[in-house]
């Protein structure tokens, strides 16, 4: 059977197509960027990345453009669509590890899964082993994984606070010597001078991150970003509007959280109960 032929000339790809219709929108009538920013009420700076693929934006600034170009929505059909797109993902991710390599200050909260910059060996390849990944190649993600901790080992490492859920240190290894062995390393990466690990109890009742797993990384150029990620996907969220909104939630689990010196106390208790024969 030959391949389906789009009628209208589009592409079939859900991100090319979101960016391709923006584009379209707007030449047909007639504006320049700066000019769409104006009318709009966004940074034209944001519409020049959506419209060349670089970011799909939030879903506020989608709607702000269906209800000004009279496409009720239709692009936010496109955007949810290219959000799920398993390409965007990995172009996505990409974006993140140049954020990552380049910024000045990383805070970070983890609602299940410890954050890859403080994962052992053992810890990654049970995570990386659960996907698609066999083989050299599982062996390769994890190098590369591993390779990430450099990130907070050198003379100008940047600053990295990460509060965990107390879920994270409630959900060991298989193996009890690598779950002891990742709580070490827990401890050895807290008494750097950059990194500040604090954990927020599960007694501290419901908050608004949720099983929200969030990344903020602040480039040179002094702005906020923001990574969420999923089990299955992830994105860079770069809009101010939409990253403050997560800021505010972040600074109100951080109020509910141990202090640092506590949490320390607390991972140490857990690395005892963890190595502790069980009774029988």
């Amino acid at each position: 059977m030959p391949a389906r032929r789009a009628v209208t000339g589009r592409s079939q790809e859900p991100r090319k197509r979101f960016a391709e219709e923006l584009r379209s929108l707007r030449a047909e009538r007639g504006l320049t960027l700066r000019k769409l920013g104006d009318v709009a009420g966004w940074d034209w700076s944001l519409f020049s990345k959506m419209e060349n693929g670089e970011t799909l934006g939030g879903p506020e600034v989608v709607r702000a453009l269906d209800q000004y170009y009279g496409t009720p929505g239709l692009l936010l059909t496109l955007w949810e669509l290219a959000l799920g797109d398993p390409t965007q993902f990995k172009e996505q991710y990409r974006r993140y590890m140049t954020l990552e390599a380049e910024a000045i200050s990383l805070w970070h909260y983890a609602p299940y899964l410890l954050p890859g910059l403080l994962q052992t060996k053992a810890y990654a390849h049970t995570l990386l082993g659960w996907g698609s990944f066999k083989g050299d190649e599982l062996t390769r993600q994890i190098e590369a994984r591993l390779g990430r901790r450099a990130l907070l080992e050198g003379e100008e490492s940047p600053s990295f606070r990460t509060i965990l859920s107390e879920t994270v240190l409630l959900t060991p290894l298989p193996d009890r010597a690598q779950w002891q062995e990742q709580l070490e390393h827990l401890l050895a990466a807290g008494e750097r001078r950059n990194v500040t690990i604090q954990v927020v109890l599960h007694s501290a009742g419901l908050h608004p991150l949720g099983g929200t797993d969030v990344m903020f990384l602040k480039p040179t150029d002094g702005r906020t970003v923001a990574w969420v990620e999923t089990s299955h996907s992830g994105q860079v969220v770069e809009e101010t509007a939409a990253v403050d909104r997560l800021q505010i939630r972040y600074d109100f689990v951080r109020d509910l959280a141990l202090s640092p010196a506590d949490s320390r106390k607390f991972i140490m208790k857990t690395l005892e109960e963890a190595s502790c024969e069980p009774s029988i």
